[in-house]
């Protein structure tokens, strides 16, 4: 059966983060010893779209990890307001995958100006952003084809685990790391967990995680909308209890995002809570079957991304949908 681009490129996402973490070691951890000099009480991350849910991965990672405080940058404030922050002591994250957009260039010259160290996490070495930012960590994903990122979106991920680790001197972080791309390869010839039957006839759904399955249901809750049309809204399990769960009167079809981590405990006692009011729900997430206690927790979303993409992708195929090119949406988006 012949594959679609998207299909491909999710396949790719083992030997991608493989290569990327021997190419940037070294300047990954020169860049790390930068960092533990300027000591930045603040991380403030730009980004838009998948490289935003990137970053939101990226607050839990290194305010978990390291205890810095960690904020998005709202782009409306440079770029639409024409407002100047003071950054002094701050390093700012840019995230993007082509490091052309005109906006998350503006917010990366003003967090600059401002007086933020500046890294550009970029998967175009050659782009704008790669030249304005202080320090780049290649996202060395390749040319990305398909619309909906899939590889980009992972390697981002590694790339901040990669730099958390080295920052933080986690060993065993990295070594969980390195042997990340064996463990996906794994998930992609495992069983596929999201179906076409459970997604039948919806138009609205709920995807529910807690904390770095929080950080990557976002992801999941755009997929669907982009791959499937389908209106999905990401929350985390506990604030969807805070109001929120009314909506399972509706008849919503929700998606659990299971993590193995510290918050598993806690999240799985929501999302049985939603489910004893009549919520009707999906778990994903990968099994000790699939090694999931081979891996370090904070590598545990990653998995799971690996095998929602694939099954989004097959999903779109049995719709008679195109998961390439997705309507009304381009590869780069130019925004101010």
């Amino acid at each position: 059966m012949k594959l679609s681009i998207m299909a491909k490129e999710a396949r790719e996402v083992p030997a991608v983060i493989a290569k990327q973490i021997e190419k940037n070691d070294a300047v990954v951890s020169e860049l790390a010893s930068t960092l533990k000099q300027l000591n930045p009480h603040l991380i403030y991350i730009i980004g838009r779209g998948s490289s935003d849910h990137a970053g939101v991965f990226g607050k839990y990672l290194f305010e978990t990890e390291m205890g810095i405080p960690v904020c998005s940058a709202a782009l409306s404030i440079a770029g639409i307001f024409g407002k100047q922050l003071n950054l002094q002591g701050a390093v700012a994250f840019v995230i993007s995958q082509s490091g052309r957009s005109p906006d998350i260039l503006k917010q990366t010259e003003s967090a600059k100006k401002g007086g933020a160290f500046t890294v550009a996490f970029v998967n175009d070495e050659t782009s704008p952003l790669a030249e304005l930012a202080d320090a780049v960590i290649p996202i060395s994903a390749g040319e990305e084809k398909a619309v909906a990122a899939t590889k980009s979106f992972i390697a981002t991920l590694s790339a901040l685990l990669h730099l958390c680790a080295r920052w933080s001197n986690n060993n065993t972080l990295f070594e969980s790391l390195v042997m990340l791309p064996e463990l996906l390869n794994t998930v992609i010839t495992s069983p596929a967990q999201l179906t076409s039957e459970y997604l039948e006839n919806t138009r609205n759904t709920i995807v529910l995680g807690r904390g770095f399955g929080y950080a990557v249901g976002r992801e999941v809750a755009l997929k669907l909308k982009e791959v499937l049309g389908i209106h999905a809204e990401a929350f985390s399990s506990a604030e969807f209890i805070h109001g929120p769960v009314t909506l399972v009167e509706k008849k919503l079809k929700l998606i659990a995002l299971n993590i193995h981590d510290e918050s598993a405990p806690f999240h799985s006692a929501m999302v049985d809570d939603v489910k004893a009011r009549g919520g009707e729900c999906i778990d994903l997430g990968v099994t000790a079957d699939s090694n999931a206690q081979a891996v370090h927790p904070r590598c545990s979303a990653l998995l799971l991304m690996q095998r929602f993409y694939l099954d989004i992708e097959r999903i779109a195929i049995e719709w008679g949908l195109n998961p390439d090119t997705p309507p009304g949406l381009n590869k780069v988006t130019k925004t101010q």
